[in-house]
């Protein structure tokens, strides 16, 4: 089969197109997959820079995010069948196989049926994004319905599916942006109030828009700078979750106003093996794809490229500026 293999660590062009041996069922509960599409994403690429998070010898297959259809079933497999179109958050991390490929093996108990009214594309793009927005805003950040929640990076791709679960929630959403195109956009997706803030900050205005009290809940999805300027964008005894690092902060003022601050790492539950963490990104797919499929729901797919494209995918992604997400479509 074709793949697309880290070579080394360092840029794109460490990813090479080449032929490789196509995996077989080695488990009674494994299914074989024929992918159709992978998502692209920012964990990817600090993979391919920094290198896997597991002590295996290069090359690698990337890909957290993959969709396709069943083409063979182990002997104890009971949920699904051969032609069942499935997606799934899996592998693409150094030890286990990316979906960067034609063909991958996985446990049954790992996928969930595709959204019927998804594409391949659409569904390969949404499990990283869709688990880490419903983590960040139901599971860590307790979301209730009438509370004002501020999402950072609106457009992007965990920012633009987060405003559409929080409003599903019966939350009021404001969101950052960094232009008008983008506040337009994610305005579309049901955001209450877009804030530029580029080069002028967020928080004076947050606080405007709340009459002095602040976002019940903040989801940084930036970084360091925005994750110190959310705290004076938090409502006392308020909860700021971030998705990164934010580095060695002064909080002094995240307990003068008794913040209750969190961490959401999608990636926890496969490097820690916690199997109860990981049925519960399969409920969090199911629950999704039933809102998908009345409409509820939906994933913006910015670029597609063919498997053979990805390096510029990651070129693509690095460059910081889309909105929605990158897709890598699969073909014979």
């Amino acid at each position: 089969m074709k793949a697309i293999l880290m070579t080394a660590k360092g840029q794109p062009d460490v990813l090479k197109y080449e032929e490789v041996k196509e995996p077989e069922i080695s488990s009674p509960s494994q299914i074989k997959v024929k992918l159709q599409a992978a998502g692209v994403n920012p964990i990817d690429t600090k993979i391919r820079k920094n290198g896997t998070l597991y002590d295996h010898p290069l090359p690698v297959v990337l890909g957290c995010d993959g969709a396709g259809i069943i083409v063979e079933t182990g002997s104890a497999v009971t949920k699904f069948k051969v032609g069942d179109e499935i997606w799934f958050f899996h592998g693409g991390l150094g030890q286990e196989q990316g979906n960067y490929a034609e063909y991958t093996v996985i446990d049954e108990n790992h996928v969930s049926l595709k959204p019927k009214s998804f594409s391949a594309l659409e569904a390969a793009a949404s499990p990283l994004v869709l688990i880490t927005a419903w983590g960040a805003l139901f599971d860590r950040g307790g979301l209730q319905a009438g509370q004002t929640v501020l999402i950072h990076g609106g457009a992007g791709g965990v920012g633009h599916v987060a405003i559409q679960l929080a409003k599903l929630k019966g939350a009021r959403v404001l969101t950052t942006v960094s232009s008008a195109e983008k506040a337009d956009f994610a305005k579309s997706l049901g955001a209450d109030e877009c804030i530029i803030y580029q080069p002028n900050g967020f928080a004076d205005e947050v606080n405007r828009l709340t009459a002095g009290k602040g976002a019940d809940l903040v989801f940084d999805t930036v970084g360091p700078d925005v994750f110190k300027e959310s705290i004076l964008a938090t409502a006392h005894f308020g909860r700021l979750i971030t998705l990164l690092d934010p580095g060695a902060l002064d909080l002094s003022e995240a307990r003068l106003r008794n913040l209750l601050i969190g961490f959401e790492l999608i990636l926890t539950p496969l490097i820690r093996d916690l199997p109860e963490a990981r049925h519960k990104h399969i409920e969090i797919l199911d629950q999704c794809s039933k809102w998908i499929n009345e409409s509820l729901l939906k994933t913006h797919i910015n670029h597609q490229f063919p498997l053979k494209e990805a390096a510029k995918a990651h070129d693509l992604i690095e460059e910081g500026h889309t909105s929605g997400k990158i897709v890598l479509s699969i073909e014979d």
